[in-house]
């Protein structure tokens, strides 16, 4: 990481406030964007850009534009923005749909089209999209949110082929993070089976990293121990 510039959606969540952190103490240059207000001041070597709905395509342009411009160029993009939901179809509204859409698939594909003429420039240019386990398969009250994060499973294979040669594009697969909301909603169950935000952390930045320059379209599921 050292040297390099990444932007991380969502950086102010559970699991971007690790990638940003991690990524910072390994030499990269961090512009972290998210929909909550931004926290820290700028500095040459970070830049909160807060207050983003990364599901519209301008906005997003404009916080993308705004990270290279403050750092002179972009080497990666981690979208971790997103949502979650659960609700059974029958039973379900539309709207949850359309909301699950807006947040998993929007904002990775608007802020992918933003970055990707400036990852492009870049002699190492990534993008790393983070899908679910639980779209390979949906059970009952996934429906909303496994066909979303299939759409970014999707999109990475897309973004792979029309970009090869020029930006790598993968994600990773989740099963369920190890994050005090997580627990929250589910504390019965054995957290210790869970994947932790470090654990996937990890596998991102190595996607990120001048060493993946040989992986693109790539799925990568990251389980922990279920």
């Amino acid at each position: 990481m050292q040297g390099k510039v990444i932007v991380v959606t969502g950086a102010l969540g559970a699991l971007g406030k690790v990638v940003a952190e991690t990524a910072q103490s390994r030499g990269a240059r961090v512009a972290g964007i998210d929909h909550a207000p931004a926290q820290i001041p700028a500095t040459p070597d970070s830049i909160e850009i807060g207050g983003v709905d990364l599901s519209d395509a301008v906005q997003a342009k404009t916080a993308v534009e705004a990270a290279a411009n403050h750092f002179g160029r972009l080497d990666g993009l981690i979208n971790i923005a997103g949502g979650f939901a659960f609700e059974t179809v029958g039973d379900g509204d539309t709207a949850t749909w359309q909301r699950m859409h807006a947040l998993n698939v929007l904002t990775a594909l608007n802020t992918s089209r933003a970055a990707l003429p400036h990852l492009a420039a870049s002699r190492a240019g990534r993008i790393v999209n983070i899908g679910a386990m639980g779209a390979l398969q949906a059970g009952s009250g996934m429906g909303p949110y496994a066909a979303s994060k299939a759409g970014v499973h999707r999109l990475t294979e897309a973004l792979a082929s029309e970009w090869k040669g020029k930006v790598t594009v993968n994600a990773v697969l989740p099963s369920i993070i190890d994050t005090k909301a997580n627990r929250a909603d589910m504390p019965k169950a054995d957290f210790a089976k869970w994947v932790t935000p470090q654990e996937l952390t990890e596998v991102i930045l190595f996607l990120a990293s001048d060493a993946a320059s040989g992986i693109t379209g790539a799925l990568i599921p990251v389980g922990g121990r279920v």
